[in-house]
């Protein structure tokens, strides 16, 4: 029997060794049996070792992670504030929107159009070019005029009160527009974007640009912006209770904000807010500003924005006030200005049926009927929708707050109620007296 020697140690090279000299377990026993391999058992150890490496090391790991990254911001916290002090902290962190800690040139940008004067051109999107033969859908606007005894001066001789200052809420009874025509395809404004199709998800159709440094927009201006991108739908929309909206407030809140109540596999419904308002009067007489507390509406529209189900755009009246008006005294920037505050019944825009196409042709392509042929309008059957997703619409209208008042995080209510919840979860009580409301002017 020949042996080789590894180590200091001889290896037996008889049939029980491989050619290398290492043990062939898948032989026979020296007594000639057959020796069984334990393969299976040794790969299901392995398999449940991992897993549990994995149960473990995982969740450890990103735990570990995420409380470095928590470490991470608090020290560059406190860096900031012991160099900055907690004003200058306010001031950086309203530039600093996701709240890194670090300002990008995005984000400093307001500080750079502040000192130069200097604003570059906005980033808008091509406006929709229209299906002549696509669907059009029809929307008819209603209006009941402000309440002028809801405000307080509303009388000639008040303080400031004169006969011109209100003489464009006066005349304004009723719509500027009371019905119009639009293409389903306009309605595309209101899709979600790509990375905002779930249910729930919130996203700014025409974002705010007003922050601490820009402050507020101008009061002595009686004709608004030229509109872009998706501010054109928004404008036409607003233009048929008045023909001069603002689509962006003077003072925050600014701007439209949506969200995605529901999903189907053809039809999305967007839920949106619209903080814009109105400018009443025309030279000579001085700017009268009339601001709704906010214009809520809804929308279903097919992801092709080829068919529009449903529309309406309303401002609430569920409150007892819902309208902030302010004047002028003087032409200039630095006139005196007067505040008041009253009530608006309605002031609404609703779809008076779904979109529909044109005209309609066979399988040959001959149009068989049209509108305006005299023999009657076109009758259409629209089949029901079935939501595969979708939340509450109060579910919906807080997460348009959130986005709007960011301070809405925390849930505020109302005095009973804080103290029953604070009893119930074992929590202290933080009472806020105020005068006026933190959120929508008098909504």
């Amino acid at each position: 029997m020949a042996a080789d020697v590894d180590n200091g140690f001889p290896v037996d090279s008889s049939p029980l060794s491989g050619k290398d000299g290492s043990l062939d377990r898948g032989t026979t026993t020296p007594g000639g049996e057959p020796l069984a391999h334990d393969s299976s058992k040794r790969s299901w150890k392995t398999g449940a070792v991992s897993t549990l490496f994995m149960l473990i090391i995982v969740p450890l790991f990103a735990f570990s992670y995420k409380y470095y990254q928590d470490a991470q911001l608090l020290k560059r916290h406190e860096v900031a504030v012991k160099a900055l002090g907690t004003e200058g902290l306010f001031v950086f962190s309203s530039l600093d929107t996701d709240h890194d800690l670090y300002l990008s040139p995005e984000e400093f940008k307001p500080i750079v159009e502040k000192l130069t004067g200097i604003t570059p051109p906005s980033d808008f999107e091509e406006e929709v070019t229209h299906d002549p033969n696509g669907e059009t859908l029809t929307l008819e606007a209603h209006m009941k005029p402000l309440h002028l005894d809801t405000m307080t001066k509303s009388k000639d001789g008040f303080l400031g009160v004169t006969h011109s200052s209100l003489s464009g809420l006066r005349a304004w009874q009723s719509p500027s527009v009371p019905s119009m025509s639009f293409s389903a395809s306009q309605f595309r404004a209101f899709l979600p974007p790509k990375n905002k199709m779930a249910v729930g998800d919130t996203w700014w159709v025409i974002p705010s640009e007003l922050n601490i440094f820009s402050g507020y927009l101008p009061n002595n201006r009686y004709h608004p912006p030229a509109p872009r991108g998706k501010e054109v739908l928004i404008n036409s929309l607003l233009s048929m209770f008045h023909p001069r909206p603002f689509i962006k407030s003077r003072f925050a809140p600014q701007g439209t904000v949506a969200c995605v109540r529901a999903v189907s596999d053809f039809y999305v419904d967007v839920v949106f807010r619209i903080h814009a308002e109105f400018q009443l009067n025309e030279a000579p007489d001085f700017p009268f500003w009339f601001t709704p507390g906010q214009f809520t509406g809804n929308i279903v529209l097919s992801w092709d924005s080829s068919h529009v189900r449903h529309f309406s755009l309303y401002v609430p009246n569920d409150r007892t006030l819902n309208v902030d008006m302010e004047w002028l005294y003087g032409a200039s920037e630095s006139s005196n200005m007067e505040v008041d505050i009253g009530y608006l019944p309605q002031m609404e825009l609703q779809a008076s049926s779904p979109s529909t196409p044109s005209f309609i042709q066979d399988e040959e392509g001959n149009i068989i009927d049209s509108r305006g042929g005299g023999s009657g309008p076109v009758q259409f059957v629209f089949e029901d929708i079935l939501w595969t997703s979708e939340i509450s619409r109060e579910d919906t209208a807080r997460r348009l707050e959130v986005t709007f008042y960011p301070f809405k995080k925390v849930q505020y209510l109302p005095f009973t109620e804080a103290f029953e919840r604070a009893q119930a979860e074992g929590k202290l009580v933080h009472s806020i007296l105020l005068w006026g409301a933190l959120d929508d002017q008098s909504c």
